[in-house]
């Protein structure tokens, strides 16, 4: 027998997966006859019945289920190897973001970078996971905090991230009001995920004892300072993904001293977004957004005083 045409193939799998003619014609952007015929041709071809056709649609028989089981996981594998290959729009960008730096940092200003490139479509893809660009092919670039040695990817410094003691307001009031300089280790402190622990960093940097033990641990960030506005005990909170908490009186910053953490956020693409003309107008924007923020750091503010001295 001669080789069976890959187009025939797909239409097969189409009308197998959509149980409907129409519909599975309309997604190969062939008429319906057209599909049709290429699947008569098939079961021609195998001396085989892969449907039972009925006005309801199309249904697999034995044989027909028996070969999409066969040739639909290379079917899909050939799609995902061409998939880097397809059309690219240099109109959409999709950008890769965790929830709280995207309400918190990203989302209040994209609005005016969208309304100087009315052409380009942002799809934002909001998670916390590391979003690894060698499958995800769809995601053209991600916004991420570390410390900028990521593998396989052009990465590009944008701002430090900050941390302070936050708190609730209920237990503030719990405990009897503002702590002082030398009370914060009498606090019931939450333990940070970071493995480098920060609170240690912070006492050796402004002063005190670190506790005997933590109230409570939480493997994330997110979770940390959601656990601080419960009332939980006091978090040193990322700064840069709590402001919508604190600037809604959710939770209160305990002190004006600040510690610079070894990670900061970053721009990040694959080489293949490196040219993509949505991406480089987003590019220049991010970093004029990041040194505007970044100047208004405590730690910048610092620096200057220094330097006028």
């Amino acid at each position: 027998m001669s080789r069976l045409p890959l187009h025939a193939l797909l239409g097969f799998a189409a009308a197998a997966r959509s149980g409907n003619l129409t519909r599975a014609a309309g997604s190969m952007h062939l008429t319906v006859s057209a599909l049709s015929h290429q699947i008569r041709t098939l079961e021609e071809r195998l001396d085989r019945q892969l449907f039972d056709r009925s006005p309801r649609g199309v249904r697999l028989t034995g044989e027909g289920e028996r070969l999409l089981a066969k040739v639909a996981p290379h079917l899909d594998a050939l799609e995902l190897a061409l998939r880097p290959y397809g059309p690219r729009r240099d109109d959409v960008l999709t950008l890769s973001v965790t929830p709280s730096m995207a309400s918190a940092w990203l989302v209040p200003r994209l609005g005016d970078f969208l309304a100087a490139h009315p052409q380009l479509e942002i799809n934002l893809q909001s998670s916390t996971a590391v979003v690894n660009f060698e499958h995800a092919h769809g995601v053209d670039a991600a916004l991420r905090i570390g410390r900028g040695n990521w593998p396989g990817v052009e990465s590009e410094h944008l701002f430090d991230e900050w941390v302070a003691p936050i708190a609730s307001p209920a237990l503030i009031a719990r405990m009897g009001g503002m702590p002082g300089p030398d009370d914060l280790h009498r606090w019931p402190l939450l333990g940070d995920p970071d493995p480098h622990n920060l609170w240690e960093l912070w006492f050796a940097r402004h002063g005190g004892q670190p506790p005997q033990r933590y109230v409570a641990y939480f493997d994330d960030s997110e979770a940390l300072h959601r656990g601080a506005a419960a009332g939980v005990g006091v978090a040193l909170g990322k700064l840069t993904r709590v402001r919508l908490l604190i600037e809604s009186g959710q939770l209160v910053v305990l002190t004006d001293a600040r510690l610079q953490t070894d990670y900061a956020h970053y721009l990040v693409y694959p080489p293949r977004s490196a040219d993509h003309a949505g991406l480089q107008a987003l590019r220049t924007w991010l970093h004029g957004q990041a040194r505007d923020y970044a100047a208004g750091e405590p730690g910048a503010k610092r620096r200057r005083r220094a330097g006028a001295s």
